[in-house]
């Protein structure tokens, strides 16, 4: 197995420092809806935010949205006959049914709030899990998941005797879809994978998965954090059973996450936790359960994360995730482009041309140096990058790295930002390892 190098030329009209725009130019578009980017860093130069898939920025429209139900309809959801819990329940219960809409949901008791996709994952790791699964029962995961989609499932191998799996990568570093079919058996109960990787940026065949995966009798879980602020995920259409989304990736406040599954799935499973809301009949030494969405939303909730992640769906929605996609994949080759002319960097996953509707961002790592040193200098030119294992250690091991550098890109991002940051990264390569 091996990763793409910096020798690929790329397909494009234009030079990396001239990038002809053949989609609505979005930074121009939505820059002034996010104050965050107008600030000035180190010694008075612009800030530049390439660090997208770890958090997005909140436009304005969302920091008005918990400003005004802090101002006016704080009180909490589904328990007062007052006017502020009536608008407090009715700004949350909008969320989810946006929420649902946005992701092509059946209705919105299929929506669950969580405080992020971990608890989301963990959820189901444990609700339907623990139910359904047994020593001997497979669960198939990929080798180039987050943390998030690993860690749960160990721990419920733990407590079942259920066996993980784990569907290996092509030398492009995309998903082995071969070899992720040869895994499928009758033992399989469950494939969890996710749909864009945060570390990679390959987009994984999904629908071809949820195919394998169903007719083997298995159900799938999609962790589509890296994904749902990039491009339009149906759930309809992708055909899988459960699927998270967190709201801080799309522009919405930290502490906010969902779940999204199948009605009938719900129904059958137990509540994640007890405490109020998530009953309807509470007895000394028993009780009775609430209907979904509810049973599993023990305690009061995250009201106005809510409702700021659906003012962030709404923000979203009205610039459309189509126009999104297409100008993200035009910064993307950009992006590409400039790091393939540096020499010395290594850029993990496949290229704009091997997966045009790749993810917006480009792990790399350059040849004789720390992620960590270049992220560090980087910062102090302002520019912002990630830096590590970016929660994806199993599959820096298996690349034999301990890390790696990754400039992630939004909708706000500019080519001349890219170009900067390119200028940046070459010049602090030359400092490196002029003093190493």
């Amino acid at each position: 197995m091996t990763t793409t190098t910096s020798t690929a030329a790329v397909t494009t009209t234009a030079s990396p420092t001239s990038l002809e725009v053949v989609a609505p130019d979005l930074a121009a578009l939505t820059r002034p809806d996010f104050p965050l980017l107008a600030q000035t860093a180190c010694l008075g130069q612009p800030l530049i935010y390439l660090d997208y898939a770890a958090t997005s920025q909140k436009p304005r429209q969302v920091l008005a949205a918990l400003q005004h139900y802090y101002d006016h309809d704080n009180a909490n959801v589904h328990r007062g006959a007052h006017q502020l819990s009536a608008r407090a329940t009715e700004g949350f219960e909008a969320a989810r049914s946006k929420t649902a809409t946005f992701i092509g949901a059946a209705n919105a008791r299929e929506i669950v709030f969580t405080r992020n996709a971990s608890e989301a994952i963990n959820l189901v790791a444990r609700s339907w899990g623990e139910a359904n699964l047994g020593p001997g029962d497979e669960v198939l995961l990929t080798v180039m998941e987050h943390h998030s989609n690993l860690v749960p499932w160990q721990l419920l191998a733990a407590r079942t005797g259920c066996v993980l799996r784990h569907a290996g990568l092509t030398e492009s570093g995309e998903l082995d879809l071969e070899d992720l079919r040869g895994q499928i058996s009758e033992r399989t109960k469950l494939v969890s994978l996710v749909q864009v990787s945060n570390t990679l940026g390959c987009l994984n065949p999904i629908e071809q998965v949820v195919a394998l995966a169903h007719a083997a009798g298995a159900l799938v879980l999609v962790d589509a954090c890296q994904s749902l602020p990039h491009l339009v995920v149906n759930v309809a259409q992708l055909g899988c059973d459960f699927l998270v989304g967190s709201s801080h990736k799309l522009c919405g406040p930290t502490g906010m996450g969902f779940l999204w599954a199948r009605e009938a799935l719900l129904e059958a499973m137990p509540p994640f936790l007890g405490g109020g809301e998530m009953i309807q009949d509470v007895y000394l030494d028993h009780s009775s359960w609430a209907e979904l969405p509810h049973k599993f939303e023990a305690g009061t909730p995250a009201i106005g994360e809510a409702i700021g992640m659906g003012a962030a769906l709404d923000y979203l929605s009205a610039i459309g995730l189509e126009r999104i996609h297409a100008w993200e994949q035009l910064l993307t080759r950009q992006l590409f482009a400039r790091l393939q002319a540096i020499e010395g960097v290594r850029i993990l996953g496949p290229t704009p041309e091997q997966q045009p509707d790749r993810g917006a961002l480009a792990a790399f790592t350059v040849d004789g140096l720390h992620a960590n040193d270049i992220a560090a200098l980087l910062d102090s030119a302002g520019i912002c990058i990630r830096s590590g294992h970016h929660c994806t250690q199993p599959l820096h091991r298996l690349y034999g790295l301990p890390g790696s550098a990754r400039a992630s890109l939004g909708f706000t991002t500019t080519p001349e930002e890219i170009d900067r940051f390119a200028e940046e990264l070459e010049g602090t390569i030359t400092f490196l390892r002029e003093h190493s």
